[in-house]
């Protein structure tokens, strides 16, 4: 199958999809990405360095591809409107070597390698990062392109240059339109010459739709309490005796970048933490994506409202949802309120509105099934 509409079609057939309108109006977009990508030739290998060069710590000028460059997709909407179920439906049938990845955690490997090149003494440690990506894939697709980190925002015009230049072709969804990412960040101003890259290399399409597909999803035993009071406590314990066997909690901690991160309570594969111990400390997204291998079930207790009093902890919150979710951790929380209202106003509350059709997403009966929550008091 060489078109995303035929995929989307069998789905839709299969009553594994859906159908929506707004989603059918873009597939037209993802099948000229894959025709593109099917009748283009790569850009070729990049020449060693000569001896002067490699002296002076600098790379080769660009290699020219053949023929005209292949332009990505950014899909950008709403949240739940079905953005990552299409661009996963084209990584599927991809005819060239691509791969899917959120974009948080593409951006830790980056700067991984951003580490190591520095360390090796390049003065341009950006071209040899791109480079060893451009030799694994020829199609990128990221999940939730978003970018708050001013590390992040540095450096990602240089990085998607080098990228671009070697064939390399990026798929992305993203909640917001070009211009409103990073927006109000620090030194923005270097940051913009990206946003015009992203329209000269990448086609723009707004995914339009009024239903959120997240939400109204069946029900399963109850994972979320609010609010979290001596009741929805009582309830969690009981959850953690279930899940565990009635295995003691024993503290554990696991080492990220030469830093401890702790959790109070971990047994069986299931941990537990209060909100404060996972989103109060300076941790970030290298730590949560550390926990998301590590735990089939997180159990958070006390998700307190969000607001600009709470900024950071906030962001932290968002940051561990995503990680979550994108390892199909189970979670179980005892939080203030629903999600939908635990962040309504002020900076931040904006990003929050996925995070909150995540969370709704996330307590779906078939949601990280493996993980076998049980019925509980409050079901």
């Amino acid at each position: 199958m060489s078109k995303v509409s035929e995929l989307y079609r069998q789905r839709v057939a299969d009553g594994r999809i859906r159908p929506d309108s707004a989603q059918q109006s873009v597939l037209p977009h993802l099948d000229r990405v894959l025709a593109d990508l099917a009748g283009a030739p790569a850009a070729p290998p990049e020449r060693p360095r000569s001896a002067w060069r490699a002296f002076l710590g600098v790379g080769n000028p660009a290699p020219v591809a053949s023929g005209p460059a292949v332009k990505g997709l950014y899909l950008w909407g709403g949240v739940g409107r079905g953005k990552s179920m299409l661009m996963d439906l084209m990584a599927e049938i991809a005819p060239v070597a691509s791969r899917r990845v959120h974009f948080h955690a593409f951006m830790q490997e980056i700067q991984a390698g951003l580490e190591a090149a520095r360390k090796r003494g390049d003065q341009d440690a950006v071209r040899p990062v791109a480079l060893e990506v451009a030799r694994q894939v020829r199609l990128l697709c990221f999940d939730e392109m978003q970018i708050t980190d001013i590390a992040d925002a540095m450096i990602v015009g240089r990085l998607f240059q080098v990228l671009f230049e070697q064939g390399v072709v990026v798929v992305t969804t993203s909640n917001r339109v070009p211009e409103d990412l990073y927006k109000h960040g620090l030194n923005r101003q270097l940051f913009l010459p990206f946003i015009g890259l992203i329209r000269e290399r990448m086609e723009v399409v707004c995914l339009d739709s009024d239903t959120d597909h997240r939400q109204g999803r069946s029900l399963g035993s109850q994972v979320w309490f609010c609010p979290a009071d001596a009741e929805a406590h009582t309830a969690m314990d009981a959850i953690w005796a279930d899940l565990t066997g009635g295995a003691p909690p024993t503290p554990d901690s696991f080492e990220v970048k030469g830093r401890q991160v702790r959790l109070p309570a971990f047994a069986a594969g299931v941990a537990r933490s209060g909100f404060w111990d996972l989103c109060g400390l300076p941790l970030g997204p290298a730590d949560y994506l550390a926990l998301a291998q590590r735990v089939r079930v997180l159990m958070l207790d006390g998700v307190p409202r969000l607001s600009i009093s709470n900024y950071n902890e906030a962001k932290r919150f968002v940051t561990l949802i995503d990680a979550l979710y994108e390892a199909r951790v189970r979670l179980i929380a005892s939080a203030a309120d629903q999600p939908e209202q635990l962040y309504n106003e002020g900076e931040g509350s904006f990003e929050f509105e996925r995070t909150a059709s995540r969370l709704r997403e996330m307590q779906d009966a078939g949601w990280g099934c493996e993980a076998q929550v049980p019925a509980t008091p409050l079901a």
